[in-house]
């Protein structure tokens, strides 16, 4: 007996499936077409900006203003001066300045000796403008009394002063604006020390402003000609001057036992406090840490009691300290 034939129903599967493989390609052929001429009115009408294929700025917004650090938590505020913009230092019969180097605007960053000999000490003004500017104010009325009584530097030894590290700062006048330079950034957070961080803490700094440390540490050009500065000297001890009221920072993370003893002696001389007052900051990137990093003997940074008064007096005895320190206890 012949058995049955099972051809025919093999045939109606593979008919069905092709009808339904058939019908599925369609509906996937009618949804990709309908997606493709949705696609362009879409992408026309979107708000958004992609970052990945679009290159970011490289310029940094210029500082609208600043809260002070001298404000809170600081217990010892001072008003900050309404000045205008002053007048620019020139000596009418002093030493001529060497150029160690040019600001963002191209303006000279200014460095005046005073004596000669072996041992070197360095005086930094003005790394902060703005409400600082009584710093600048303090490097100009020492370099008068200098160039008045050269016999104050002691025998053997010289005394380099940059009196405005920030100078393209005068053109914004003596207000939070100018503390930075004129990339918005803050050049006593941009050495490439150790710590260089390019942002930090605020809270207990001043708070909701554009200021950095910088797009890498010693980014800036005022920062570089101090650093090559600095680097073709040998340089004994050296002050950067800010204000106001903290008191004396010795240089190093932690601080070096050189610079604690050149804070304690000018202290003493000053009356500013050491250790200084602690608001609880993050100082990173700052000119006395990185010089202590750098052969430099001793570093500070010394905060002038206001933010109007130079306090000559106090920095007359303060700069005999300097010039009679030898680091060697």
């Amino acid at each position: 007996m012949t058995p049955p034939s099972r051809r025919q129903p093999r045939a109606a599967w593979s008919t069905l499936a092709w009808m339904l493989n058939g019908i599925g390609l369609i509906v996937l052929l009618a949804v990709l077409i309908s997606y493709l001429s949705g696609q362009p009115a879409q992408a026309s009408s979107s708000p958004f900006v992609y970052l990945g294929r679009t290159p970011r700025p490289t310029a940094t917004p210029a500082p609208t203003s600043y809260d002070l650090p001298t404000v809170t938590p600081n217990p010892l505020a001072t008003p900050v001066p309404d000045y205008s913009t002053p007048t620019p230092f020139v000596f009418a019969s002093g030493p001529a300045p060497l150029i160690a180097g040019y600001s963002v605007q191209g303006e000279p960053i200014n460095v005046y000796t005073f004596g000669q000999g072996q041992a070197q000490y360095l005086i930094v003004a003005g790394i902060h403008g703005g409400y600082e500017g009584n710093t600048v104010d303090l490097a100009n009325q020492l370099m008068v009394y200098l160039n008045d009584h050269p016999d104050f530097v002691p025998s053997g030894s010289v005394l380099y002063v940059i009196p405005d590290m920030n100078p393209d700062a005068v053109a914004r006048g003596r207000n939070a604006d100018a503390r930075v330079n004129a990339n918005g950034v803050d050049l006593n957070r941009n050495f490439p020390s150790q710590n260089w961080v390019p942002d930090w803490d605020h809270s207990n700094c001043w708070n909701e402003r554009p200021t950095t440390g910088g797009a890498s540490g010693g980014s800036e050009p005022e920062v570089r000609a101090v650093k090559n500065f600095i680097a073709s000297h040998r340089i004994q001890a050296l002050i950067s001057y800010h204000s106001a009221a903290l008191g004396v920072f010795p240089g190093g993370d932690p601080w070096q036992t050189p610079s604690r003893d050149l804070a304690e002696l000018l202290s003493h001389a000053t009356g500013y406090a050491h250790p200084p007052i602690d608001i609880g900051c993050n100082y990173t990137g700052t000119l006395a840490d990185w010089a202590v990093e750098n052969d430099v003997g001793a570093a500070v940074d010394m905060e002038l009691s206001t933010h109007s008064d130079p306090d000559f007096e106090q920095n007359l005895r303060a700069l005999k300290v300097l010039l009679n320190f030898s680091g060697q206890g």
